[in-house]
């Protein structure tokens, strides 16, 4: 499992749940997926990391840190 953040918003416009992954904010268009359920946008997103994530390997590009919350 990653630790990645995901933000998961409905959108009544597009009558879909839209993930997006604030470390990738700057690097990716926004939102990167979406899902008809809560569940369905959580697959798709972990599915959108993992691409990422493997792309930027294979191109020697840096890989963005995953935020911690950090609870003092």
């Amino acid at each position: 499992m990653n630790r990645y953040s995901m933000s998961i918003q409905w959108s009544e416009e597009d009558r879909l749940f839209l993930v997006t992954i604030p470390e990738f904010a700057d690097l990716v268009v926004m939102p990167c997926t979406h899902g008809e359920t809560r569940e369905e946008a959580i697959r798709n997103g972990e599915e959108v990391i993992e691409m990422y994530i493997e792309a930027w390997k294979l191109e020697g590009q840096p890989i963005p840190e995953p935020k911690t919350l950090q609870i003092a």
